[in-house]
């Protein structure tokens, strides 16, 4: 009887038991890790769950469920007990899936081809022709290298008597190889001791051969280096956080179909250079979704004459474009015929046993058997979900049966599969057993398929359970296939990259990571300026006494500028100083459009859709922002707690962005954001506090000096109380205070006359002027200004200083809007093409 956690673990009669034989002793393949977690005791299972749920967190790493309460930002569930299988049961998946995936390759060959599996009665035509994937356009066409199925994958179930099953093929995009890897890298770090001694074999060079595989048979010109991106639909989408991590470790562009254009039978990408040529395309998106031109008029992810520059021969594309057909069961009581016919082989790994009912005597077996099968729609996209037949009653059978002689083409029947149980950390602390599957991942290679040592584990939620299936809540694994011998890590060999192949600064950037750059950068300069805005507040809140509350007043009213508190109502009834909760629901209020919780989460967007671009440490800091802010503690003393945490985090990704980013165009790009917003802050603050009244409060320097940070610079060099020249010299004119209007002037001056250079163009809104103007300010040349000190209030020299911070606000806003006109939508370019034609 095993020791705890696993002293209450009782699988259920009739299902096999994929850690424990029938007498309790573990599995000889499972002994290893059923010591070490019994060894360390629940509660060490347990803090190794908290971990791992940390470490999801901080690495967004995210399953988006469409309806779902937790919407975009529903985390990652995975369970820090792995699957383990022995060596010989993965050699008997490995040899299958392999076979499986060459079948499944040749039988695309021949759909798109000659189709003699249909003429020679292999394969009914209305499976075929009748399923949606089915794209008419791709007939004839021969995919570069010959390939149609790049990557495949398998969903695995094993039955009562220990055997695997293929349940379903996943032949358009399968998911699932980026949250395997991110599986394997956080649940081995929590058995790091037990990973490395039990033989585990390795992941990481699936993903290299991947990478390989696509840039060996890319259709390149003479000269050119193969260009190779990740198609996506776009941060919507359920696993886009995988095709971040992919784009990411297989070093491909990750592009939407807006980056992308066809020109004369070829793709290119929209980047900041211009249009790049693409070579091939890794799709993450449905097939009829591709191309409108051509598929599906409707779409909006796609590219327009994508399949023309497929059908040229221009453009690999991974999988091929109508590979979705073969993503319906109905085709798995036809594959031992086919594969005979294919292959000259008997199949190594069967499909469940299937029967699609748009043959007669099959349907007469299913209305004969209703009770003992699982009836499913035939093609993906039909809306009747699996009917489990044991579970009806004589009149839900009655219905079920009235439906498939109505239409039986629209449905099939699979033998019910009693799935097998696995080891489960529950939320009470338990370790119970939950229905388990598998997804196993095929790759091709110039030597036939590989077969990823391992893949996704999905688990079922609760008991009982005979759908796995994360969309409904369940739970994934890691899974460790062992090896019989120690396991080395052999790198792949790759030709060398040669001296013209060489990418530095100036690689390209799509547009669109582009303008996601820069807008991080404006809400993360955004982000840290309400900070540095709300803790002058909260501080004097908390603190209490006369002279600080003397300055909220002004602080307010220079927060209802801001958009962070809500503007005096018509009867003017809004006292000048807001109540606490007013400045709570600035800091925390996601509902407030302009708060600092709803700007966080902002930032945490513009970040997800350019994460291939970020180092995890730089993910960590967006991601952790919200999340602080999220979960503060009730209060003025827990909001104070929360701004303190958040401005280290502000602070930590602008470090991180001077210090770990390579400084090409998209980081220019990052940058200007942040000046361009820094420049409207400051504007937008210094003029509001001039024209106002908070220059007649002791406070109203103080808290000016902490907004924009440049208390320590103040104190350090005047060791006295703020006065109006030397501060306003600090953050006005002082071109060395990277919190002063003359160095963002100064900065986005330089960077900009280097972008003109760069791409040949000049900005309406450029700074320089401007820059001009605050030298005939400069207090050091102009006595007159020295009386800034005593001016009162409505004195022409602060009135002109007012207006001209209020002009380097509006400038800072009508470069932004040039910028994204020129560089993000080209809609100057398209008005200009326009006129001259």
């Amino acid at each position: 009887m095993p020791a705890a956690p696993f002293a209450h673990y009782r699988c259920p009669p009739r299902h096999f038991d994929e850690a424990f034989e029938a007498d309790g002793r573990p599995r000889a393949a499972w002994q290893a890790l059923v010591a070490a977690l019994n060894a360390g005791g629940g509660k060490a299972l347990s803090r190794q769950a908290d971990a791992l749920r940390r470490m999801v967190e901080l690495d967004g790493v995210t399953y988006n469920v469409y309806a779902d309460p937790q919407g975009a930002d529903r985390p990652w569930s995975l369970d820090p007990i792995p699957l383990v299988i022995s060596a010989d049961d993965w050699q008997t998946i490995s040899l299958g899936i392999a076979q499986r995936a060459q079948l499944f390759d040749r039988i695309l060959a021949d759909l798109y081809g000659p189709q003699e599996l249909i003429s020679e009665g292999l394969l009914p035509p209305a499976l075929a022709f009748g399923h949606p994937g089915y794209l008419w356009p791709c007939q004839g066409i021969t995919p570069v290298g010959g390939r149609w199925l790049h990557l495949y994958a398998a969903d695995l179930a094993r039955s009562e008597d220990g055997r695997w099953w293929v349940v379903h093929d996943r032949t358009q995009g399968p998911s699932g190889v980026g949250y395997a890897m991110q599986n394997r890298r956080l649940v081995a770090r929590g058995q790091l001791d037990l990973f490395r001694s039990a033989h585990v074999a390795h992941l990481a060079d699936f993903l290299r051969s991947l990478r390989d595989a696509i840039s060996q048979i890319a259709p390149v010109a003479a000269g050119e280096t193969p260009r190779i991106v990740l198609l996506t639909p776009g941060p919507w989408n359920e696993t886009y956080f995988e095709h971040s991590l992919l784009a990411r470790h297989l070093g491909f562009a990750l592009v939407e179909g807006q980056d992308l254009t066809v020109r004369q039978d070829r793709v290119y990408m929209k980047t900041l250079q211009g249009l790049q040529p693409v070579h091939a395309i890794l799709r993450r998106l449905d097939d009829d979704y591709c191309d409108p031109a051509e598929l599906r008029a409707d779409s909006a992810l796609g590219v327009p004459g994508l399949l023309a520059a497929v059908r040229a021969g221009n453009v690999l594309v991974a999988n091929g474009l109508g590979s979705g057909v073969l993503e319906t069961t109905g085709i798995h009581g036809f594959l031992p015929g086919i594969c005979e016919r294919l292959l000259g082989e008997t199949m190594r790994l069967p499909s469940v046993a299937t029967w699609w009912c748009g043959e007669a005597p099959a349907l007469a077996h299913v209305l004969e058997h209703l009770d003992e099968l699982v009836i499913k729609p035939a093609f993906p996209g039909m809306s009747p979900e699996p009917v489990f037949g044991h579970r009806l009653d004589s009149a839900g059978r009655a219905a079920l049966a009235e439906r498939l002689r109505a239409t039986p083409h629209a449905f099939l029947a699979q033998e019910w599969v009693r799935l097998s149980q696995a080891p489960s950390l529950q939320a009470d602390g338990r370790v119970a057993p939950r229905s388990v599957g598998l997804r196993v991942f095929a790759l091709a290679t110039p030597d036939g398929y590989r077969v990823m040592p391992g893949g996704l584990a999905r688990v079922a939620p609760e008991a009982g359970d005979d759908v796995v299936t994360m969309q409904r809540g369940g739970a994934s694994k890691d899974i460790w296939v062992l090896s019989n011998a120690p396991v080395a890590r052999e790198p792949l060999a790759s030709a060398p990259i040669t001296p013209p192949e060489l990418l530095r600064a100036e690689a390209v950037i799509p547009s669109r990571i582009a303008e996601n750059l820069f807008w991080l950068g404006r809400y993360a300069e955004r982000c840290e300026a309400q900070v540095r805005l709300l803790r002058a507040a909260i501080n004097r809140l908390s603190d209490g006494d006369a002279d600080a509350l003397s300055g909220l007043p002004s602080l307010a009213a220079v927060a209802r500028a801001q958009g962070l508190l809500s503007e005096p109502d018509d009867e003017g009834t809004a006292p000048d100083l807001p109540p606490d909760d007013a400045w709570l629901d600035a800091i925390l209020d996601t509902q407030a459009v302009g708060s600092l919780h709803a700007n966080a989460r902002r930032l945490q967007r513009a970040g997800s859709q350019i994460r291939e671009r970020l180092s995890a440490d730089n993910w960590h800091a967006l991601n952790r922002l919200p999340q602080v802010l999220e979960h503060a503690a009730p209060g003025i003393a827990g909001a104070a707690e929360a701004l303190d945490h958040a401005m280290l985090l502000c602070v930590s990704f602008a470090g991180f962005a001077m210090d770990d980013m390579v400084r090409d165009a998209g980081w220019r790009f990052l940058l200007l954001g942040r000046r361009i917003e820094r420049l409207a802050s400051l504007g937008g603050l210094i003029s509001h506090y001039l024209q106002g009244d908070a220059r007649q409060h002791a406070d109203g320097l103080e808290w000016l000096l902490e907004a924009t940070n440049s208390i320590v610079t103040y104190r350090s060099r005047y060791q006295r109380q703020p006065e109006m020249l030397p501060v306003l010299d600090l953050i006005v004119f002082d071109r060395d205070n990277p919190h002063a209007l003359g160095f963002q002037l100064d900065v986005l001056a330089r960077y900009l006359s280097r972008l003109g250079r760069d791409f040949g163009v000049r900005f309406e809104n450029d700074p320089a002027p401007l820059l001009e103007t605050l030298r005939r300010f400069d207090p050091t040349r102009y006595h007159n200004l020295a009386l800034l000190g005593e001016a009162a209030p409505g004195s022409p020299q602060l009135d002109a200083l007012a207006a001209f911070a209020a002009r380097a606000q509006r400038a800072a806003w009508g470069l932004s809007d040039e910028l994204s006109l020129r560089f993000f939508s080209h809609a100057e370019q398209a008005l200009r093409s326009a006129e001259a034609a």
